[in-house]
C-alpha cells in the first residue's frame, strides 16, 4: 500500500499526487511510467511521472480528470493509500546532447515533459518550452520551467496568454527562432501529439511522442496497449511508451482510444448521480 503524502487541484480538472513509494523513487527516469489504483477494485491507471524525490521517498505525478477513474482518485485525502502503484514502466526517455530540443506539452503533458526538460538541460542541451491550452488559467508550473528555457511560448485558443489559436501556430515559433530546433519532444493529448507530428514532419525536425494508449497489466502481457508504428505492431508499456512521432499510425491510435469512451462517459454520468443522491441524503438526515 502506497501512501498519499498530497493531492491537491493544480487548475480545473488537473491533480497534482505525490506518493511515498521509495522502492519506485530510486529508480524512476524522465519518460517512465507508473500504474496506480485508486481502489481495490478499481481500473489501472497508467500516469507519468511528473517528478521524484529520492530522499523523501516519493514520486508527483500530475494527471488529468476525465472519467469515473480518474474522479476516484482525485477524491481521495492526504493520508489515504492506493492498494495499487507499480513502476517504474515504460522505457526512459533517450537524452543526449542535441543542441537545440523544443518540449511541446499541453494539459497533463505539461507535469510530464518537465523532468524531461530538466535533464536535457543538465546534459547542456537550449531548451525551448512551448506549453498550449484552452485559456491561460489552465496553464501551470510556468516557474519550474523558467530556469530550464531559454525561452517559454505560450498559445491559448482565447489569446489570454501568449499567442493566439491552437498547436496550429507551431510553425510561427519554429521559424522565429535563430534556427530549427535539433529535436522535438511532445507529451499531451492526442491531437497535440498528432498535429506536432504532422506540422514536423514537413520540415524534417526529429519529433519523439509519448503515447497513452489504454493499458492494463503495463509489462506486455495483455496487448491491450498495441499500436502500429512504422507498419510493425508495438506495445507501448515494453516497446514504448516514446515513440517517432512520424511513424506513428495515428488514425488507428486515435481509433483505439475512443474504444471504450462511451462506456466511459455513460459510467461517469452514473457515478455523478449516486453522488448527488448520496449528497441530497446527507442534507437530509
Amino acid at each position: 500500500m502506497s501512501r498519499i503524502v498530497k493531492i491537491e487541484s493544480i487548475v480545473p480538472n488537473m491533480h497534482l499526487l505525490v506518493v511515498e513509494v521509495p522502492e519506485i523513487a530510486t529508480r524512476i527516469q524522465p519518460g517512465q511510467f507508473v500504474i496506480v489504483r485508486a481502489e481495490e477494485e478499481g481500473e489501472r491507471i497508467p500516469l507519468s511521472i511528473a517528478d521524484w524525490n529520492i530522499d523523501e521517498g516519493t514520486i508527483t505525478i500530475v494527471f488529468m480528470e476525465v472519467g469515473s477513474s480518474t474522479r476516484a482518485l482525485a477524491s481521495l485525502k492526504e493520508g489515504d493509500t492506493l492498494p495499487t502503484c507499480v513502476g517504474p514502466l515504460g522505457n526512459p526517455t533517450v537524452i543526449d546532447h542535441y543542441g537545440a530540443v523544443m518540449c511541446v506539452a499541453g494539459c497533463y503533458g505539461i507535469g510530464s515533459i518537465y523532468p524531461v526538460a530538466k535533464k536535457l538541460k543538465e546534459m547542456g542541451n537550449t531548451v525551448f518550452s512551448v506549453f498550449e491550452a484552452r485559456s491561460s488559467y489552465l496553464l501551470y508550473w510556468s516557474n519550474k520551467f523558467v530556469p530550464l528555457s531559454q525561452r517559454i511560448f505560450n498559445i491559448t485558443r482565447d489569446g489570454s496568454l501568449g499567442m493566439k489559436g491552437h498547436i496550429n501556430r507551431l510553425p510561427d515559433i519554429i521559424h522565429g527562432l535563430p534556427k530549427m530546433p535539433d529535436r522535438i519532444i511532445v507529451n499531451g493529448c492526442t491531437y497535440l501529439m498528432a498535429r506536432t507530428s504532422e506540422i514536423t514532419r514537413d520540415m524534417g525536425i526529429p519529433t519523439i511522442v509519448n503515447l497513452n494508449p489504454i493499458m492494463i497489466d503495463g509489462t506486455g502481457m495483455c496487448g491491450v496497449c498495441r499500436v502500429t508504428v512504422k507498419d510493425q505492431m508495438k506495445f507501448a508499456c515494453v516497446d514504448g511508451p516514446e515513440f517517432n512521432g512520424h511513424e506513428v499510425d495515428w488514425k488507428e491510435f486515435l481509433s483505439r482510444r475512443k474504444a471504450y469512451l462511451e462506456e466511459e462517459v455513460l459510467f461517469y454520468r452514473k457515478s455523478e448521480s449516486r453522488s448527488a443522491i448520496h449528497e441530497e441524503g446527507k442534507c437530509h438526515s
